[in-house]
């Protein structure tokens, strides 16, 4: 486990703080090391990934977009390939097959909590 990932139980934001549907990212640091992740929010529920494409190991958004257009997928912004929200599974592009990490997070009292229920 990466000792900058928030523990178990920790605030990572409030659910008003991500649009519906929409994504948000959050990087944090301990010493030298580093995480970053992004929750999606969508019909109700929250999706947290390790914020890493696959293939090329570099962050997904350009300018902080997360989601396509559409909202319905998440976006590489640096080769375009699409993963579902749901399980992070690529559905188009070069790590097609491939899933993205999850990063366990779940809502408690109107808040997004680092760590499995």
């Amino acid at each position: 486990m990466n000792p900058a990932q928030p523990a178990t139980g920790s605030v990572v934001c409030t659910l008003e703080d991500i649009p519906e549907p929409g994504a948000k990212g959050f990087r944090y640091q301990v010493g030298d090391a580093m995480f970053s992740g992004f929750v999606v929010r969508k019909e109700g529920q929250v999706f947290g990934y390790v914020d890493s494409c696959p293939h090329a190991g570099w962050p997904l958004p350009i300018g902080g977009r997360y989601l396509t257009r559409e909202h319905d997928r998440i976006l590489c912004g640096g080769h375009g390939a699409l993963f579902t929200i749901e399980d992070g599974m690529c559905v188009a592009g070069p790590c097609y097959g491939r899933r993205l990490l999850q990063w366990p997070v779940r809502i408690k009292g109107g808040e997004v909590v680092a760590g499995w229920a």
